[in-house]
This record gives C-alpha cells, structure tokens and sequence, in this order.
C-alpha cells in the first residue's frame, strides 16, 4: 500500500518555501516602487515586536558541486571578496533609507555559494556594517553555511565573537564515488576536525545537509553516511531529496538519468535514511529535517512555533525578511522580490542608486489565505477554516479537491479542519498542493519543479 502510495504522489511537486510559488508570480504587476511601499509597511508593524531577518547571498565557489541548484559564480580570485561585500552594504542602505527607522535584527543568515569562501575579516567587516546603528533582538539567532574544506577555526571564531551559534555544513554523501561524480569532496576527518572546533569555541547547533537520490548512491553507501554522521552527532540533519533539474542547472548535465537511482531505490534510501535517523535518536521535524530533542528546532515543532520561509525550517518568525546580495529574496508577507542574477548587473544597478530587483509578487486577499493554510500544513501539520469569515472562492475550490488525500489516509478532514496523518508527512508537499489554487487555474505544460518523491 505504501510503496503504491509513493508512486502515485511522485509527481513535480513545489517545496513551499512560498506561497505562491516564484513561476506563479505576477510580475507584470510589480514594481520597484510598490516594493518599497511593501516593505516599509511590514517593517513598520513588524520591527519593534518580533525585528527582521537578513539573508546573504555570497554566491562565490571556487569549484562546481554538479548537483548544486544553487545561484554561483565559480572562482579562485579572491580579489572579488570586498567589491561585493561593499555592494551588500551598500544594498543594505538603501533599505536603511526606505524604512528609515532603528531595525531590531533578529535573524542573520549567510548562504550561498559557499559563505566560507570569504575570509574571516572579511566577513567581519560584512556582519559589523550590517549591524551598524542597528539593535540586535534579545532572541535573535544568526547562522552560516560552511563547506568543510575551506572553513577554519578563525572562521568559525570571528563569526562566534560577532553573535552567530548555529552552522550548517554541506556533506551530501561520504562516498568517494558520489562525491566524485559531484565533485563535492570532502573527507570524514575534516567535517569532525570542523564540528569539534565548532563546538569548543561555543557553538549551540550544528546542521548537516544529507541528500538522497544522488547519481551512483547506493544503499550501502547512505548507510554508511548515517552512520558516521551519527558518530558525529549534530544538532540538525536536513535530509533533502536531490532536485534534478537540468533544465535549469545545466551542471547538473555532467551525469546522466541513468547515473540516478530509479524511482524505486530512491524511495528505499528515503525509508532507510528516514529510520536510521529516527534509530540514532533524531526527532521527525515539518519535511525533510530531523533533530534532536535538544535543538531548538525540535522545541519550536513542539511548541507550534516552527516557520517555514526562503531559507527553509526555523524556530524564528519574522514578518519581514530582507533578501541581500545578487538572486535573494525577499518576504515582506504582503509581496515577495527577487534580486538580478548577475553580479555584475547587480553591481551596475546598486551603483546607480536602484535596488536591484528584478521581479517579484504583490500577494492578493486570496493568496494571503492560501499562504497561511499552506504554512501551516508545512509547519504544524493541520489547519483550520471558517468559510463564512474567510470569503474565498479559491479556499473552496482547494477543500474541494482533498477528499483523494482522505482516501488515501494522508489526512483526517472535517468541515472546519484539516489534521495530516502519520503516513501522510511523508506526502506534505503533495497535500499542500492541494491549496495551490495558482497552478491549479494555470497548470505547467512542462515541469516547472523536482518530483515529490
């Protein structure tokens, strides 16, 4: 029944990191101008309360993982580091001027590319221009990703000193063949050789990224890789499924369909992965992250409070996230933007006075309830409605379309009520589409996302 049920739900299938989802955005609607607009009304019922987020893309690489769908710029000239640091900064202003208020910074994030491609000082001079004239939340909690090739023990200091206690190292597969045909190369020695440093120095949690569907893994292999990473034992594990969207990423080109896992191993490694985990004493966290019972990120599942935005699970809710850097994006609840791909149009534009977005979405009456029905399906796994208050055709038509989902045994439906099932976590992102009410009125004629499965 279970091995029916995957098979049946593997179909493209958005994440939900938003709602709606980036294809799906109006961008003929949207402007700089009313961006602006956007963001300083979120900023100013937001700040003093619950204070802002800020996401940096420091998109540099000095070499290609293949897998990656990440937005990179591959290089070995660190020459690049303060130009581009300068232009965040400068980026950053632009907003400082636009809400013209003290922000109260709650969440920091540095992503990536590999955020450890920039030195320690250099990194400093970011997070200190950042921070300038700002006040920093009693509750906030920043956090880095890190590639454990090139992060050093003055990394990992520097960032302490400057208020981060969460990182996240990319390890994927400890394979040698998979990390070869990824080109992701790094060895068990050097991720303990980072995760104890990180720890000494004070670190409160550290994440693992795990993937599974990965060209040339096998079962043996993954076990393996749980197996040492439960050794290891880090705070978090993000156990996410390998999107394979060459369409996209031509990188992903340098293998081919036949180096995958087919359709059937790929849900083994899942179910494999998904106990291993469980039996190493890891907690079952929204989709695809597991913690243990000590990390925050547990806590908030226990407590209701987990969020869910661009950068994925977090025990921090902020209404207001400010995308920073070349391809972020940003959430103001009422609109979302993203940043130019291209670093050096993203210079030009920062240069020339202009924030640097390049298209975005002003979410309507109807959106903004579909949004927080989705959210709390990802995060909580259940919501809730009142059709007489809530006056939306779309939410109707959503409703309409569960009842498969019920007969399947992935929710418990009521006419006010919608509770997911055990069995039906493993389906989130299928039962979210069931909300979906922009792609079900405009359904692709090509595949727009990765399967579910």
């Amino acid at each position: 029944m279970y091995h029916q049920l995957s098979q049946k739900y593997n179909v493209a299938a958005p994440r939900y990191t938003s709602y709606p989802t980036v294809p799906y955005w109006d961008n003929d609607l949207f402007s700089a101008n009313t961006w602006e607009a956007s963001v300083k009304k979120s900023f100013q019922q937001a700040n003093q309360q619950d204070g802002i987020s800020l996401y940096v893309h420091l998109p540099y690489c000095e070499s290609l993982c293949t897998y990656c769908g990440c937005n990179t710029r591959i290089t070995k000239n660190h020459g690049v580091e303060l130009p581009y640091i300068n232009t965040v900064l400068q980026e950053w202003r632009m907003y400082r001027n636009i809400v013209q208020a003290k922000p109260v910074i709650r969440e920091i994030h540095l992503g990536g590319g590999t955020p450890t491609f920039f030195n320690a000082e250099n990194l400093e001079y970011l997070i200190k221009g950042l921070l300038s004239n700002c006040e920093v939340h009693p509750e906030a909690e920043f956090s880095f990703e890190a590639h454990p090739q090139n992060t050093t023990e003055e990394h990992l200091q520097t960032l302490y000193n400057l208020g981060f206690r969460r990182l996240s190292l990319g390890i994927q597969d400890f394979n040698p063949k998979v990390q070869q045909i990824i080109n992701r190369i790094q060895s068990v020695e050097q991720v303990q050789t980072v995760t104890e440093a990180a720890r000494r120095i004070g670190y409160t949690s550290i994440n693992y990224d795990l993937i599974y569907g990965l060209p040339l893994q096998t079962l043996a292999g993954l076990t393996d890789t749980i197996d040492k990473v439960a050794e290891l034992k880090p705070d978090r594990i993000a156990f996410y499924s390998y999107a394979h969207v060459p369409w996209i990423k031509p990188s992903q080109r340098m293998f081919t369909e036949l180096d995958l896992p087919d359709a059937n191993l790929k849900q083994l490694l899942y179910e494999s992965g998904r106990s291993l985990l469980k039996a190493a004493g890891y907690y079952e966290v929204g989709m695809d992250h597991f913690a243990l019972h000590t990390d925050s990120l547990f806590r908030a599942e226990m407590e209701g409070s987990l969020h869910r935005n661009f950068m994925g699970y977090t025990n921090q809710y902020t209404q207001l996230m400010i995308g920073l850097g070349v391809s972020s994006i940003s959430d103001s609840w009422y609109g979302f933007a993203q940043n130019v791909k291209k670093v050096e149009e993203y210079q030009q534009m920062v240069a020339n006075g202009q924030l640097p977005v390049v298209k975005g979405h002003d979410l309507t009456d109807d959106d903004l309830i579909i949004r927080r029905h989705i959210l709390n399906i990802m995060c909580k796994g259940k919501t809730t409605w009142n059709l007489h208050t809530e006056t939306c055709e779309a939410l109707v038509e959503c409703l309409e379309r569960l009842q498969p989902l019920v007969d399947d045994g992935l929710i418990e439906l009521s006419s006010w009520e919608l509770k997911v099932t055990a069995l039906g976590r493993r389906f989130l992102r299928n039962i979210c589409m069931a909300f979906d009410a922009r792609l079900w009125a405009n359904k692709p004629s090509s595949q727009l996302f990765s399967m579910a499965g």
